[in-house]
């Protein structure tokens, strides 16, 4: 099997822990990063032990030996830089959230379709073992028809108007920063909602906090709670006919989940610990789309990211928060 030859944007806490990750996946080669600051650059290569380090994000498009690009910088550059790297013709792996908005995303998506390129959501939640057995779980029917869903992502942060969280420049919020991943999860097992009910406390203009209600035609519903001014355990609970299942603590990166009867009977608990820091497994689901000449992932589907974005617009419009130039 050929190596496949990773291009870096960005030197923060997430590219950190990516770069790990693909110095244990062997097929991976860490072969550039790049940042605005060519020191930080220098420094990020020699830790993880990447063959080249640029100071600026186009000279690492430029550089025909890459063959895929991981975009972990701020989402408001998340847009141009999508653009620019499939302009040079490279596959992307782009952080959530993938793009401020849905026309933003429907951009990236046709350019990709036009150049043949791979484009995908860095997800990471939907690749891990346990959101796999998950779905398994599911769609064997071992919880019945699903009813509700409870979800919730809580992070902490003191408010400081020059973190990027808080920073319409930057795209900041709760909602594309962690709300996001709840509403995948929810969207990914009962798709669109047909009403959409929340509550939000904005800050200066960026949402601090949100409560958000999905209901279905089915009859069944999910509630999500989010944000930075609260501290919940960010577990998720999906209740069925027959029975649930519950992931604990940060359901999102966990590496076990558990299946209950109608009685809340424990059935089976199933544990995966992460090889290394979970990041890992998206990358493998990368590198099988790449090694198999595929444009998009069957676990991390455009179409679903897509309608995940219109949620998300679709609370931005209700809550009148807007980002500068998000080219709506």
């Amino acid at each position: 099997m050929m190596s496949i030859k990773w291009g870096v944007l960005g030197t923060g806490r997430i590219a950190r822990a990516f770069s790990n990750a693909l110095s244990y996946v062997k097929d991976a080669e860490l072969y550039a990063v790049a940042s605005r600051n060519k020191d930080k650059s220098i420094l990020f290569a020699n830790e993880f032990g990447f063959l080249n380090s640029y100071g600026s994000y186009e000279e690492l498009f430029k550089d025909d030996s890459i063959d895929i690009v991981y975009i972990a910088t701020p989402m408001a550059s998340h847009y141009d830089l999508c653009i620019s790297a499939l302009q040079n013709g490279k596959n992307v792996f782009c952080e959530k959230s993938v793009t401020l908005n849905v026309n933003q995303l429907n951009n990236i998506l046709d350019l990709a379709r036009n150049k043949n390129l791979f484009f995908c959501e860095a997800m990471w939640m939907k690749c891990l073992p346990s959101y796999l057995k998950m779905k398994e779980w599911i769609n064997d029917g071992k919880i019945g028809d699903i009813c509700y869903i409870k979800s919730d992502f809580s992070n902490f942060v003191p408010f400081d108007k020059d973190d990027r969280l808080f920073r319409l420049d930057c795209g900041g919020g709760a909602l594309l920063d962690v709300a996001v991943y709840p509403i995948t999860l929810v969207h990914d097992l009962l798709g669109t909602p047909e009403i959409i009910d929340s509550s939000v406390h904005i800050r200066d203009g960026i949402d601090i906090s949100e409560t958000l209600i999905f209901k279905y035609k089915i009859g069944a519903f999910a509630s999500i709670d989010c944000g930075f001014e609260i501290k919940l355990s960010n577990n998720a609970v999906i209740s069925g006919t027959n029975g649930s299942i519950v992931f604990d603590d940060y359901f999102f990166c966990s590496d076990s989940v558990s299946l209950y009867d109608e009685n809340r009977i424990l059935v089976e608990h199933f544990k995966s610990p992460h090889l290394l820091n979970g990041y890992e497994f998206e990358i493998e689901e990368v590198h099988r789309c790449l090694n198999q000449h595929s444009k998009d992932s069957i676990l991390i589907p455009n179409s679903e990211t897509v309608e995940v974005m219109k949620i998300m617009d679709y609370l931005r419009s209700e809550w009148k928060i807007v980002y500068p130039d998000e080219y709506l």
